[in-house]
């Protein structure tokens, strides 16, 4: 009986997350640059200045959280890890020097504009890995607000519609090789769908090796939220509100199990094809309900420290994949 009452409890709110995810997500496919879960972001941001019943409060509000992280799970689906370990070898040093890069430029700058909060991780973090699925791991680890998730997806939005326009560009007059280029572009630019554009706008090959170094720099969600959650474990022990098990994303493990899952070839690529579309459908849904829970003036209320924040943390990891490249002679 408890679980039919909240599971009845659950589906009003995610019924309306879902109607409101479906356009959002077929938009997003006819406008990829723009991509789903920031026309979710927009549509639910809009749609909170009506008033709903209260009854639909809790569903948005599991969407917006349990939904999220079953999205992680099931992108999973789409990792292969025996390219990961290719690419890995020949990326590992970039990565690991463009999101220390980031974490570290996050932190610096977030002190120097006197920041407060969780939006200077999660920019940092979402420059440093994969935009909003980044940020989407992350936010339940750290107790971030669906204001603090919300801005840190649009701040990071704005930069990812500016790198398709200006790394190739750049890339051209850097006169980069293919293989350069796609490095520089998977390290350095942040969403997925940005990376593809900006990749295959350069050259064919170019975009199928920004797409593989791209997926493979997503993984390195693992380690960030297993750090991140050590690092809240630790402040939440000082107050004396210590409690690690609520507090470790233990979704990630469903992440690396999928991944296992689709690298050894356990279940049909279509299937997993599938699971993480769905897992993608899933990021959409709990943007709405972030966007449900936001408040327009209180974020604009924060002003332009964010952004500041996020073209500091885009311009020092753009300038350190480039540096190290160029230390290891790859363009």
């Amino acid at each position: 009986m408890i679980k039919n009452n909240r599971f009845s409890t659950i589906m009003p709110g995610a019924f309306i997350v879902t109607m409101i995810a479906i356009p959002a997500w077929f938009l997003g496919i006819a406008i990829p640059l723009v991509g789903g879960p920031i026309f979710g972001i927009l549509f639910g941001i809009i749609l909170a200045f009506l008033k709903r019943p209260a009854s639909l409060n809790f569903g948005i509000s599991f969407t917006a959280k349990k939904v999220l992280q079953y999205a992680i799970i099931l992108l999973g689906f789409e990792m292969n890890l025996f390219h990961v370990f290719a690419v890995g070898s020949q990326s590992l040093l970039i990565m690991i020097s463009t999101i220390s890069a980031a974490l570290i430029t996050a932190w610096l700058v977030g002190r120097y504009l006197r920041l407060t909060g969780n939006v200077n991780i999660l920019i940092g973090v979402g420059t440093a890995i994969c935009g909003g699925s980044a940020i989407a791991a992350a936010a339940p680890v750290i107790a971030a607000t669906d204001k603090e998730v919300a801005y840190s997806i649009s701040t990071i939005f704005l930069f990812n519609i500016a790198a398709v326009f200006i790394f190739p560009f750049l890339g051209h007059i850097f006169r980069m090789n293919d293989m350069g280029f796609g490095m520089w572009a998977g390290t350095a630019i942040n969403d997925t769908s940005s990376v593809v554009a900006a990749g295959y706008s350069y050259s064919q090959a170019a975009g199928n090796f920004a797409t593989i170094v791209k997926l493979t720099r997503t993984l390195m969600i693992v380690p960030i939220t297993i750090a991140l959650a050590i690092l809240t474990s630790r402040k939440a022990e000082n107050t004396g509100s210590f409690s690690f098990s609520k507090i470790f994303p233990w979704f990630i493990f469903g992440f690396i199990f999928a991944s296992i899952v689709n690298t050894i070839g356990f279940l049909p690529s279509s299937l997993c094809l599938t699971l993480a579309q769905i897992g993608k459908f899933f990021i959409v849904m709990a943007m709405v309900a972030i966007g449900l829970n936001t408040h327009l003036k209180q974020l604009i209320g924060n002003g332009i420290k964010p952004i500041f924040l996020g073209l500091s943390c885009w311009i020092a990891v753009a300038i350190v994949s480039l540096a190290v490249q160029h230390y290891l002679h790859i363009w």
